[in-house]
């Protein structure tokens, strides 16, 4: 009996995804189409007439699809498979790892739209009579004999003929053998990519002990929205930075991957590449339609609280409320000049958040947004970093991408939003909540407050991104005999070893210096009426805990008398209510996972303020009474 197209093959696929064996699965054969090479492998979809499902042959299956007895068009049965998703998508990939050719090539996709009286079938209507002399009932199934003449092809032939018939440029375009960025990983030999630049950075000096270098960075997409990021060293950065243009679409080959380091990081993905000199970028032309823009993950200004001082960057939307002239800054670690200009943005939660264009997005879209203040245009800015300042505070980067008015659901949304009620709304700021006797712009210690017992008492706290939360607690105890500061450089703040001879040299600065300073690292255990916890602290924190220097703390503790000055300086900071803004994040000691507790901000206790916290929570209670 001659074997028919499976109705409804892909479906059982679909409920079926991992099967135990393969003498439990039903008959399934499905049609074969776009068959297409990808590295050493094949990729098609697998057509049953109702559904398509992506699938892929691996290359064990590579001499099959070269004799031609697996053809595009052509039928197969599939014995064995697996499923697995496509990452950020809702999508499943059938992967083949033992089928049977069932026929060559059919002459047309096969498609149920009309249905047949006899079986049941749907088919073309245009196709019916064309194909009703090859189509033979048996039963409820159909077979479609592929026509007399059609001289069946190899995937091999096929693409050898199209390779002769192309322009050099599309040539070059077929015969590569293109990876989804997915399937990488640093073990792989040869590899090609075609992905699109969505983001680019400037090119950026270093200086260590080796010498001095150059280095920039891209982030790449590919047509499933994969990203991944890409770093250029020296002469890899001199020869790719002109050749890289935001927007294009490149073929990229001889690269090497890494594990990336999550602190740095700046893509979902677990691998980051590196190109050297001799690694591969061609352009691709007239390709850009294939690949995805760069994609935005709005945070609602509302939400900006738990990413203050990390490292995590967040992507905003808002309306421009007004823009800053050009302002010059002098950088501290270099005494480079640098434009800088401020924009307020405002969003649907009501909120409005300062941010800081630097270097050339304030000379140019930063005029753009000034010459058109008076229109309060929608802008979207992806690869911010949050900080502190005024209470919650946004920056660009090198790599940040601004957009002004762009043409999204969510800016279409927004300028509705803004133009129907947000205009004659009254906004507040994100940091309109910090509390007085802060002098620095630290985020609102009246912010999420929490009790010591919720932080420790949840261990999965700060597991995937630091968790930041407010207390309010007493140091309880000080370790006298712990290393609470570090030698550093008066130039750049990091540490300093003894130079040969004398002096102290910096490798973050790469010199010597006569003279360096001692900046407070430590831990101290607080407590409140919950519980206790040790505390990691770092300088700022520490000088306002003690009201004194690291360097002048030392030199308490080398004078000589009756009177321990050190001892009761140590002792004056205990039992003093302080108010701490803390992140919370995991790290391993001997194979464990441990949480640190950072202190991010401390001031004194505002007892007005908090009186009014307390009547606030006391109002709470008697409401949900």
């Amino acid at each position: 009996m001659a074997k028919s197209i499976t109705p409804d093959g892909i479906s059982t696929i679909l409920s079926n995804p991992s099967p135990d064996s393969s003498s439990e699965l039903p008959e399934i054969i499905v049609q074969v189409i776009d068959l297409t090479p990808i590295g050493n492998r094949y990729k098609f979809t697998a057509n049953d007439g109702k559904m398509k499902l992506k699938a892929m042959f691996p290359s064990s299956f590579s001499s099959e699809i070269n004799s031609g007895n697996i053809q595009n068009l052509g039928l197969i049965q599939v014995i064995d498979y697996t499923l697995n998703d496509i990452p950020s998508k809702q999508e499943k990939y059938l992967i083949v790892t033992k089928c049977e050719a069932v026929s060559p090539a059919l002459e047309v996709e096969f498609k149920t739209e009309v249905k047949s009286e006899e079986t049941g079938i749907l088919l073309r209507p245009k196709q019916v009579a064309e194909i009703q002399s090859e189509v033979k009932t048996e039963g409820t199934g159909i077979f479609l004999k592929p026509k007399q003449e059609i001289v069946a092809k190899s995937a091999a032939q096929i693409v050898n003929e199209q390779h002769g018939n192309m322009a050099p440029a599309a040539r070059m375009a077929m015969t590569r053998r293109v990876h989804p960025l997915v399937s990488l990983n640093p073990y792989q030999g040869n590899w090609t990519i075609k992905v699109r630049l969505t983001n680019k950075g400037t090119m950026r000096t270093y200086k260590n002990a080796r010498g001095e270098g150059c280095v920039f960075n891209v982030e790449l997409t590919d047509e499933d929205g994969t990203q991944i990021q890409a770093t250029m060293f020296n002469e890899a950065a001199r020869k790719f930075y002109e050749k890289f243009q935001l927007g294009k679409v490149y073929y990229i080959s001889k690269g090497a991957l890494k594990v990336a380091n999550k602190q740095f990081k700046t893509v979902q993905n677990d691998y980051e590449m590196t190109l050297n000199e001799n690694s591969e970028v061609e352009e691709a032309s007239n390709e850009e339609t294939f690949i995805p823009e760069a994609k935005f993950k709005f945070v609602e200004i509302e939400e900006l609280g738990p990413y203050v001082n990390g490292k995590e960057l967040v992507d905003v939307i808002g309306v421009v409320q007004s823009v800053s002239p050009t302002m010059s800054i002098r950088r501290k670690s270099n005494n480079d000049i640098v434009p800088k200009r401020d924009i307020t943005i405002a969003d649907k939660t009501k909120k409005t958040v300062v941010v800081s264009l630097w270097n050339d997005h304030a000379t140019n879209v930063g005029q753009e947004l000034l010459d058109n203040a008076d229109k309060f245009p929608i802008v979207a800015i992806k690869s911010l970093k949050v900080g502190d300042f005024q209470g919650v505070s946004l920056s660009t980067l090198s790599k940040s991408i601004v957009l002004v008015n762009p043409d999204t659901p969510e800016s279409k949304k927004l300028r509705s939003w803004y133009d129907s009620e947000g205009k004659g709304a009254s906004m507040a700021s994100i940091g309109s909540d910090i509390s007085p006797s802060s002098k620095g712009g630290v985020k609102s210690m009246y912010y999420d407050r929490v009790s010591l017992s919720h932080v420790t008492g949840n261990p999965s706290l700060g597991e995937d991104k630091p968790s930041f939360f407010s207390i309010r607690a007493y140091v309880s105890f000080i370790k006298p005999d712990q290393t609470m500061w570090y030698r550093a450089c008066k130039t750049c703040n990091k540490k300093v070893t003894d130079a040969i001879g004398s002096g102290y040299w910096c490798e973050g600065c790469q010199k010597n210096d006569d003279e360096c300073s001692l900046r407070y690292i430590m831990v101290v255990k607080v407590s409140d009426a919950s519980g206790e916890a040790w505390l990691s602290l770092f300088n700022e924190q520490a000088e306002r805990m003690f009201g004194c220097s690291a360097d002048e703390l030392d030199k308490l503790k080398s004078q000589e008398g009756e009177e321990n000055l050190f001892q009761q300086k140590l002792k004056e900071a205990i039992w003093v209510p302080h108010l701490f803004r803390i992140s919370v994040a995991q790290h391993e000691y001997m194979n464990e996972k441990r949480q640190r507790i950072t202190a991010r901000a401390v001031v004194p206790v505002d007892f007005a303020a908090e009186s009014r916290l307390l009547l606030e929570e006391i109002s709470k209670m008697k409401t949900s009474q």
